[in-house]
């Protein structure tokens, strides 16, 4: 019955599901935040937005699509063959049973005192009924958790495609904009009726308004809130109970599981594979967290493959496009009924094994800047050899520190110049390192040229191209020989930016995304759209004449706060 739970039927009902609610909290939030304006614009707005969820499709479409979501939420809960997961997916898990447990006393308090005892549950109503009160405070904690386990759902969906990649930045900001904005919209609307209510003679026309619950109403209210409560208590015991009585029921069966170069393991019978690596903690790769969107768990099958049920038509599609041989199958979808023999084709604990590669890769999103000397070619014409080495080796030694001292490495050199990384903890701390490395360099590259003056040598130039966005670090090469390093889109980007460098006469092109992704934001006359050979979109960029003082030159720019 797991099967169920796991089949793409069940996958894009769930994403249609979750789509609908997001749809519907979007524009309730929206709304919500037109408080910030007037009562009147809030409740015009929630008329019209009424007319559509409060028709019967709307109401069905609405309620059915949470029944759907909450009831898909459960069963998969109920029904895992472990609660072993990644932390991503532990949060979303989480966050997606506590709404309900807040949303119960919201849907009570408004479509139900509206349909039972003819409440006029605008924004006003309920904003006077939370106001400066504890389940204010739990309404605000609902809105905050219905839209971040909306936007993780639909980024974790998404992430693969390269629009949304690209997009990420502007929309993590459009996102992070609307909680604050209907929070900000419900406080002021708030504080606007409370203060209408303060005044005696406004009260009695405020509870005809709205048709104000009496004591008895309220009470009748809060005591439906109390049973449906207890109810979703129950749901969940009932859900723990199936998944404990499931977990007992099938450790009296277990199945053996060798890995070639691992441990052999017992596990219960009903877990995929890749549950069973990671119940009993055992190293496996899986980027997509096991949903069935990638090929990086997958294994050979060398012994018990003839007890395996086939591949399903998702599984056979994902294997063919990789050109999986015979025997090869994704860990995340077979199920282990007998002893079980397997090799991982992909190892993320850096073990190097004899057949294959020790990493598949690690996709992160950093900062990173190519650079290039300028006229190397011209400069060295004539000259020795050794000599050629020697001016390159001093001049590497005088900027590459720069970049070091930032915390980044030096990815690899290439030639005249080098392509430079900035791997730390999060995007916003990488390209701000990525800027100070920037100024460091030319700073440095000022003293590098004073030194050649003084032996009577021309000056050094430079270009840089600088660019923030997803990059995959791996081994790359033949095995045992395949050093560290990365490949993506971002690397082209940065060395079309520092190739660029050159016609428009300037030391350092910084993509927006970088700028943006550490808190700058250069007004749009100060940029240029370019575009650049291999991306196939337009990518806006900051032309920096002269380096040596960017830190200067961006305290001069207004800023954003970090995407």
């Amino acid at each position: 019955m797991s099967d169920l739970w796991r089949g793409t039927t069940a996958t894009r009902l769930r994403i249609a599901s979750g789509l609908v609610l997001f749809i519907y909290a979007l524009l309730h939030f929206l709304n919500i935040g037109l408080g910030l304006f007037s009562t009147e614009l809030i409740h015009a707005a929630q008329d019209w937005r009424q007319l559509v969820t409060r028709s019967i499709p709307g109401t069905i479409l609405i309620y059915g699509a949470f029944t759907i979501h909450l009831s898909m939420v459960l069963g998969r809960l109920a029904l895992r063959g472990t609660l072993r997961m990644p932390f991503w997916e532990a949060a979303q898990t989480v966050l997606g049973l506590m709404i309900p447990v807040l949303l119960i006393a919201h849907l009570v308090h408004t479509r139900t005192a509206h349909e039972l005892f003819d409440v006029n549950d605008e924004m006003g109503y309920i904003s006077l009924l939370l106001y400066n009160t504890l389940d204010g405070w739990k309404q605000c904690a609902l809105l905050v958790l219905v839209w971040a386990h909306g936007c993780t759902g639909l980024h974790f969906w998404l992430r693969g495609k390269p629009w949304w990649r690209r997009s990420l930045p502007a929309l993590a900001g459009i996102a992070a904009l609307v909680p604050a904005f209907a929070l900000a919209g419900f406080l002021t609307e708030a504080r606007r009726i409370a203060g209408n209510f303060r005044i005696p003679e406004n009260r009695e026309a405020i509870y005809a308004a709205y048709n104000f619950p009496d004591a008895e109403t309220f009470a009748m209210l809060i005591a439906w809130t109390r049973y449906l409560g207890w109810g979703l208590f129950a749901v969940l015991v009932a859900v723990g109970a199936i998944y404990a009585i499931k977990s007992v029921l099938s450790r009296r069966q277990s199945v053996r599981v060798s890995y070639v170069d691992g441990p052999e393991v017992w596990a219960p019978k009903g877990l995929t594979l890749l549950e069973v690596s990671r119940l009993r903690g055992v190293p496996h790769a899986s980027l997509c967290g096991g949903r069935g969107r990638c090929t990086t768990c997958r294994v050979l099958i060398e012994h018990g493959a003839e007890k395996l049920h086939p591949p399903s038509p998702a599984e056979a599609r994902a294997l063919a496009a990789v050109g999986a041989g015979p025997g090869v199958r994704l860990a995340c979808q077979i199920v282990p009924v007998a002893p079980t023999t397997v090799f991982r084709i992909f190892q993320p604990d850096g073990r190097r094994k004899h057949r294959t590669h020790a990493s598949q890769g690690e996709e992160k999103k950093l900062a990173l800047l190519f650079l290039d000397m300028r006229g190397f070619t011209a400069r060295t014409t004539g000259q020795l050899p050794y000599d050629v080495v020697f001016l390159l080796n001093r001049f590497f030694d005088a900027v590459v520190p720069a970049v070091n001292r930032e915390g980044g490495t030096i990815d690899k050199y290439l030639g005249d110049g080098f392509l430079a990384i900035f791997e730390t903890a999060t995007p916003e701390s990488s390209a701000q390192a990525a800027l100070r490395a920037i100024e460091g360099i030319a700073q440095e590259l000022d003293r590098f040229n004073a030194q050649l003056s003084d032996e009577g040598q021309g000056p050094v130039a430079i270009g840089i191209g600088a660019h923030l966005g997803e990059v995959v670090l791996g081994e790359i090469g033949a095995i045992g020989q395949s050093p560290r390093t990365l490949i993506g889109d971002t690397v082209n980007t940065a060395s079309r930016l520092e190739g660029v460098t050159k016609e428009h006469g300037v030391q350092a092109m910084i993509s927006a995304p970088l700028l943006t992704a550490a808190g700058h934001a250069p007004a749009a006359e100060l940029m240029v759209e370019l575009t650049l050979r291999g991306v196939h979109a337009p990518l806006a960029a900051w032309p920096v004449k002269h380096a040596h003082d960017l830190a200067a030159q961006l305290d001069a720019l207004p800023a954003t706060g970090t995407a």
